[in-house]
């Protein structure tokens, strides 16, 4: 068996529960040993800590796919994937779109897949997942009897893992254009091919759930608006008006026809800009609306460019703060896992004090059950959607 056997002191870490090993923890790497293949990590002692599988050019060296010594083969991920399949029943029985696999979350790291009702979308992020492709596709595609299985590996995170970008259909039959799917009973067009990331954004659904509790009457801007999906719960929980906002043409016309698509065209209307400058000239012009949504996208993937994205989410609550008067709501999200809760709140805090409005905190959500937080990974935890109220 390929072993690769860690540091002295560089265990304790996998022994807690987390299932990456860095390469500079590496003490040992037994010979001709290639990226891709499963390795036994073991401590500098020869203990057993767990078996997954590595990639030289990768700064994660090693990720754990089993703390028992167990062969890595279709039986393997036949266990796992039926395990996640039976995990979203138990969690999410009405949903009909939803995130089947969650990487670490799963225990399948480097591992995505999204159902969007009968279409399977699937992300191969790293080497060793990349390896058995073949066989995790077979395996989606007996288990789940999906119309089609698309692959949308074109993300950065393969760069990292000297893999090419990959996308196209890879089982079954393309869809034509958008699908049409279902997000607490509210139908939305989606783009699977050629939409962000796997095409809609599943991990938020239960809090734009929430919306329910606070819209009622009230004059809604919802800004980084995507496709319309908090814009189209709030008209649907009783808003009487909603803006939405995004920078781009082709996800504003989505989240016009989503609107439309739910017979709530008469109360959305949405607008492409740049938010930053919207926020800014809505601000100089003394607008003022009741519920203010902020879902922008990640403004920081690593540790190195935290400090601009501290100013960014600074400037935009704080624009938004300004125009909430007493009694208004703000629903402000951060997507990365680098913002931890600590720093998102010094941010808010920090923001309301410059706008001088007093705000209390009455919801602090995170990612829905689908998007499972695996405990010893704290990076599985990534999302904040934070509900607060102006006093």
């Amino acid at each position: 068996m390929n072993q690769v056997i860690l540091k002295p002191g560089k265990d304790k870490r996998v022994r807690m529960g987390h299932l990456w090993v860095y390469q500079g923890e590496i003490g040992i790497i037994g010979i001709g040993v290639k990226s891709g293949d499963v390795v036994e990590v073991l401590d500098n002692r020869g203990r057993f800590l767990g078996m997954g599988y590595y990639n030289q050019a990768s700064q994660i060296a090693v990720r754990i796919l089993s703390k028992e010594r167990e062969p890595i083969d279709r039986a393997f991920f036949r266990k796992r994937l039926e395990a996640a399949l039976a995990y979203r029943k138990r969690m999410r029985p009405e949903a009909t779109s939803y995130r089947l696999v969650y990487g670490e979350g799963d225990l399948l790291p480097g591992l995505i897949v999204d159902r969007f009702e009968d279409y399977l979308v699937v992300q191969f992020l790293t080497k060793g997942m990349d390896v058995h492709r073949e066989t995790i596709i077979q395996l989606l595609a007996e288990l789940c009897q999906p119309k089609a299985i698309i692959e949308r590996s074109d993300t950065s995170a393969r760069r990292l893992e000297e893999l090419p970008e990959c996308t196209g259909c890879i089982y079954g039959k393309v869809p034509s254009g958008p699908i049409e799917i279902r997000d607490n009973g509210l139908k939305f067009r989606v783009d699977l091919l050629e939409g962000q990331k796997t095409g809609y954004f599943l991990d938020q659904s239960a809090n734009r759930a929430a919306l329910r509790s606070y819209v009622s009457g009230r004059k809604v801007l919802d800004c980084f608006c995507h496709v319309g999906s908090f814009a189209v719960h709030a008209a649907a929980y009783g808003a009487q008006s909603v803006l939405g906002v995004d920078i781009s043409d082709d996800a504003v016309t989505l989240a016009a026809q989503n609107a439309d698509l739910n017979g709530l065209g008469d109360i959305c209307r949405f607008k492409t800009a740049n938010v930053f400058d919207f926020l800014r000239d809505e601000e100089a012009r003394q607008s003022e609306f009741d519920l203010i949504i902020l879902d922008p996208p990640a403004f920081t993937k690593s540790k190195q460019t935290v400090d601009r994205a501290v100013r960014g989410y600074k400037e935009i609550n704080l624009r938004a703060l300004k125009m909430l008067p007493p009694g208004g709501i703000l629903v402000t999200c951060s997507c990365s896992h680098h913002m931890n809760n600590e720093l998102f709140w010094e941010i808010i805090n920090s923001a309301a004090v410059d706008a001088k409005r007093q705000i209390r905190l009455l919801e602090r959500r995170t990612q829905g059950p689908d998007h499972p937080i695996l405990v010893g990974v704290p990076e599985t935890e990534y999302l904040k959607s934070w509900y607060f109220e102006v006093l």
